[in-house]
């Protein structure tokens, strides 16, 4: 990365002397509404699956479609903010949300104009978390605040959007007129007035006017230390990984059971992980510090994998609801340890980029429940969902052992 790159002077003393002048706030309802139009499509799959007549396969498809704009985002977004500054990568976000929601109110039953609507979420979403994430971080830090509270500002910011645009779409497709149009309008209004918010936010990057060609700030040396790849890299994938799980799959399992109001039982799954998903970021505080909170986090989801096995067999109501706290307790504190280790490990001048590199590494867990989807197909006695998950809670099993031995590898 580059190194000539710096934060901005110092506010005024004006500033200073409220010690909480709260200026992330603004920050934080922009990715806060970006991440409820990345989200508000999860609790309509059984919709387009019911309705439109999509395969199970075809909507998880759906469902992982805005990783092909998060990604690329992420990689680009984040390191091109340490150069240029956040407020010009982050400002375009809520607008490309808005954009994306349009594209799919627009997309009725075809899946190529969803899956073009969905990665324009991706792109919106993929700069909310790393442009917006670290532009939280540092307005959470002195002198704009009193500090150590950025990465979970951030990460309750996109649980909080996740959830709660989840639970509008899903009660407004099952109750409200217009069920394939009305929510993603309730996004573009959201956007469009967080977008307003987000013009005000006090920039703390300075520009960098190094000469360096711009494509040399892509490469995050920090993503080959030792610490990433062997304590952060092994949780990361866990993060969406285990959310996916709760409110992609086991409303498909539980289709038949919750047929009264499938798509609003769908909301509620998606509600119930991320809403203890965010209580459990908001009490981690209390874990402190070190390898703590990885270990947690890797506990927890080797016990919401085979609660989830348990689900899977017992097909009811109770049990998926108790699958989906379990695998939202493990997603809350998967994506607050990855976002803490990372802080450690990176430098001023390559944190939006390390956070980037983390993001993408953990949507690749977006794809687990088209990967079931078709496994099941394949081999439908042998790879049953109950089997898969079980197999996921020895393969967290493994990821425990390997921060574990890592740990003793590497420092912060």
């Amino acid at each position: 990365m580059f190194t000539n790159s710096a934060v901005l002077p110092l506010p005024s003393a004006g500033v200073v002397a409220g010690r909480r002048p709260r200026a992330w706030l603004a920050v934080a309802v922009a990715t806060f509404a970006v991440a409820w139009g990345g989200n508000e499509f999860t609790p309509l799959l059984v919709m387009y699956r019911g309705r439109d007549g999509f395969s199970a396969l075809t909507v998880d498809l759906l469902l992982f479609a805005y990783v092909f704009g998060i990604v690329p985002a992420l990689l680009i977004g984040g390191p091109l903010s340490d150069r240029f500054g956040r407020r010009p990568l982050m400002l375009p976000a809520p607008l490309l949300a808005a954009v994306g929601s349009l594209v799919l109110a627009l997309g009725g039953n075809s899946a190529l104009v969803l899956g073009v609507g969905r990665v324009f979420s991706g792109i919106a979403l993929g700069l909310a978390m790393a442009v917006g994430g670290s532009w939280i971080k540092e307005l959470s830090s002195p002198p704009w605040d009193e500090g150590g509270a950025g990465a979970r500002r951030a990460a309750m910011s996109l649980t909080a959007g996740f959830g709660l645009g989840a639970g509008a779409a899903g009660v407004l497709a099952q109750w409200a007129p217009a069920p394939t149009t009305l929510s993603y309008a309730v996004n573009i209004a959201v956007a469009l007035a967080a977008t307003l918010l987000l013009v005000a936010a006090p920039e703390t990057r300075a520009r960098d006017d190094s000469g360096r060609p711009w494509w040399a700030d892509l490469a995050v040396p920090a993503g080959t230390r030792r610490r990433f790849l062997l304590v952060v890299l092994p949780v990361a994938p866990w993060v969406f990984g285990a959310a996916a799980s709760a409110y992609a799959v086991l409303p498909a399992l539980m289709t038949e059971r919750a047929a009264g109001a499938p798509i609003a039982f769908s909301a509620l799954l998606c509600v119930v992980t991320l809403g203890v998903g965010f209580t459990v970021q908001h009490l981690a505080r209390r874990l402190g510090g070190g390898l703590r909170p990885v270990v947690t986090a890797l506990m927890l989801l080797i016990a919401g994998m085979a609660i989830a096995a348990w689900a899977a067999v017992a097909l009811t109501i109770f049990s998926a609801l108790v699958a989906a706290a379990a695998l939202g307790a493990g997603y809350g504190m998967a994506m607050l340890a990855g976002l803490q280790e990372i802080q450690r490990i990176a430098g001023p001048d390559d944190l939006a980029g390390l956070t980037a590199v983390f993001y993408s590494v953990s949507y690749l867990g977006f794809a687990v429940p088209a990967a079931l989807a078709f496994l099941s197909q394949r081999v439908p006695g042998l790879l049953s969902y109950p089997v898969m998950f079980g197999a996921g809670s020895l393969a967290a099993l493994g990821c425990l052992t390997v921060v574990a031995l890592g740990a003793r590898r590497s420092r912060p």
